[in-house]
């Protein structure tokens, strides 16, 4: 009885693999390449019909209503004072909150999650708070505020280990601010 080293084996199968992939690849080609080619001139061949055109309708939606009735799109929320202030005051409590690796799992977890969007939740519920490497807000936050989009900002919040990006969003001028995301400091983990 011959015995192989697993190095030998790998080699077998991988020649063996390559040489049913190159097979399949041969049998492949040789169907796409087999049969009339397009641009051939034969005088004897007929002259080939046009493919059907669709007969598929798109329809709207069940009962043949349009997809999305009575929705309206809310109206860009304009920025102001209040609304920066707003925003400001939310990442830097989110920060406060989630800045407290000594506190026990749950706490941190509802604590934390009072300032979050339902996606933020999701994603950061998995979050152990003895590995979060900031432990201090250092001052207020500010802004980078685009005119054009009254639903989200970029908070930048100054903590310990550097400035920490908040990315917040909100449904609509009356609405509360929610942290959909933070970026931590370049290096930081």
């Amino acid at each position: 009885m011959t015995h192989y080293t697993a190095s030998q084996t790998r080699k077998t199968f991988l020649r063996a693999s390559t040489l049913g992939v190159t097979a399949a690849a041969v049998l492949l080609c040789t169907a796409c390449f087999s049969g009339d080619r397009t641009g051939a001139t034969n005088e004897d061949s007929p002259t080939p019909e046009p493919p059907p055109t669709s007969t598929y309708t798109p329809s709207h939606s069940v009962g043949g209503g349009p997809q999305a009735p009575d929705t309206d799109v809310p109206e860009n929320p304009e920025w102001t004072p209040e609304a920066e202030e707003a925003a400001k005051e939310v990442a830097v409590n989110a920060m406060r909150d989630f800045a407290r690796p000594e506190v026990e799992e749950t706490q941190w977890a509802n604590d934390f999650a009072r300032w979050l969007t339902p996606d933020a939740t999701v994603s950061y519920s998995s979050v152990d708070p003895a590995n979060v490497p900031v432990t201090e807000v250092t001052g207020p936050a500010t802004l980078e505020i685009d005119e054009a989009n009254g639903f989200g900002v970029i908070a930048t919040v100054p903590t310990d280990i550097g400035d920490y990006r908040v990315q917040l969003l909100r449904q609509g001028q009356d609405e509360p601010w929610k942290v959909n995301r933070l970026y931590p400091p370049e290096g930081a983990n």
